[in-house]
């Protein structure tokens, strides 16, 4: 059963371009850095993410989407739990007082759950 997490962020007006390419540097590098306990394999399925193009206007402050697929919920559980470098990546630019990023969303769904 595939997991879909969707992470929205929002980067403070004031980051500078380098600091937020260096923030989606390492949120997409998760996908190799992210290692299976058991395998010793990275285990996400797909990342892809990039800049807010919508013509909408219903953005709320988010300026940046970006989509993790898990192969199974025990894996996005990992990931978001224990993963070390995903835990990293948090500490350093979600939670971290100095971090680029503003605001951040996540939402995760089983396709075809409703």
């Amino acid at each position: 059963m595939t997991v879909t997490h969707i992470v929205l962020l929002a980067f403070k007006p004031d980051a500078s371009a380098a600091a937020v390419e260096e923030c989606i540097g390492q949120l997409l590098g998760l996908k190799e850095a992210c290692v299976h306990p058991e395998t010793r394999k990275p285990y996400i399925k797909s990342s892809s993410g990039g800049k807010d193009m919508s013509i909408e206007g219903l953005q709320q402050g988010i300026t940046h989407a970006y989509v993790v697929e898990f192969a199974s919920v025990e894996d996005r559980d990992y990931y978001v739990r224990k993963d070390p470098a995903h835990l990293a990546f948090v500490k350093n630019y979600i939670v971290s007082p100095d971090t680029v990023v503003m605001k951040g969303q996540v939402v995760d769904f089983v396709p075809g759950n409703y």
